[in-house]
């Protein structure tokens, strides 16, 4: 994998390098010292993977990785210090594309070796080299006999997103009223660290407050329920959310197609699917199923995608009834409800 450096620290910059010269298969393809070079850089060589600081003099990460996915679509992850202190940073710089963020390791800052900070970061790494090696061996969820329908009016908006995710949810659910009849579940590619910071950041934009879904909860309305840990977020046949580490190879973490797929064997009333922005297929045999039980099931279009990956596999499946640009989507719901 051959990897771009933007960051405007020397020490910093020498941190990374020993971290990736664990890995014989990670090459650093050049290094930025800020968003003007990175987005350059880029331009003229497109790395696999850009680790992009935030924090920087002249244009700032959040820009640079705008202007790189605009330009010179490639996976970016967010290598900064404390990504808890700069959450809204790190969160809009995932609405551009970035698709996830972990902290420097520490001897950026103190000169010393930090084995658990590059071991993190090295984490980051291989699970983001799995997702743009195009694992096709993914599967479909497993397939269980559909619950008995419980007579029930509830209504159920399951989201799935990704790279792009963060804005792309945060425009759904602002376009959402207080008043809307469905439960919410979002299922947002996150580490389970910034989960709650997530949750406290798309509360500004919803209608409803946002919270992490915990097990045992029961999806209703009037609240926004966000998957909260690494595990797989399901829904059980007494319709009570839990975590399960099952399927274990799925390299999506929480995975979509998992939750999607827990909606269409479980859910006792209508659903609706929506599949948004993100990089991979993840998400796609989710919505199918759904929409193979009658569920209604959208998916966001190229044109408005900061990632066209997982709603495009969801297209190719003919897993979407509705393919919609980003800003009809929330109307849609409104209609639909």
């Amino acid at each position: 994998m051959r990897i771009g450096i933007v960051n405007d620290l020397a020490l910093a910059v020498e941190a990374l390098r020993r971290a990736l010269s664990q890995r014989p298969d990670y090459v650093v393809a050049w290094t930025a010292a800020n968003g003007d070079e990175a987005v350059a850089r880029c331009a003229q060589e497109t790395p696999d993977l850009v680790l992009m600081d935030l924090l920087m003099p002249g244009m700032d990460g959040v820009e640079a990785t705008r202007q790189i996915m605009a330009n010179s679509p490639c996976a970016v992850l967010v290598v900064t210090t404390s990504v808890g202190g700069n959450a809204s940073r790190v969160f809009e710089a995932m609405g551009h594309g970035a698709l996830d963020a972990v902290d420097l390791p520490t001897m950026a800052v103190n000169g010393e070796e930090d084995a658990e900070g590059a071991s993190a970061l090295l984490a980051k790494i291989d699970l983001i080299g799995r997702l743009i090696g195009g694992d096709r061996r993914q599967k479909a969820p497993h397939s269980k006999p559909l619950a008995a329908r419980r007579g029930t009016s509830m209504r159920l908006l399951a989201i799935g997103a990704s790279a792009g995710g963060p804005a792309a949810v945060a425009e759904v659910l602002g376009g959402l009223p207080v008043t809307f009849p469905m439960a919410i579940v979002v299922v947002q590619h996150i580490d389970e660290k910034f989960a709650k910071s997530m949750a406290d950041w798309l509360g500004r934009f919803s209608q409803c407050p946002v919270r992490v879904a915990r097990p045992g909860d029961v999806p209703a309305t009037g609240t926004v329920l966000l998957a909260g840990t690494n595990e797989h977020l399901v829904l059980r046949d007494d319709g009570r959310l839990d975590y399960t580490c099952k399927p274990v190879e799925m390299p999506y973490r929480p995975s979509v197609d998992v939750f999607f797929g827990s909606v269409a064997d479980t859910w006792p009333g209508q659903a609706v699917g929506v599949l948004l922005t993100g990089m991979g297929r993840d998400g796609a045999v989710g919505l199918k199923a759904m929409r193979a039980k009658g569920h209604h099931t959208i998916a966001q279009d190229q044109a408005s995608s900061a990632v066209y990956g997982m709603p495009k596999a969801a297209a190719e499946l003919g897993a979407a009834v509705d393919i919609l640009p980003l800003v009809r989507v929330a109307a849609r719901l409104r209609d639909l409800s």
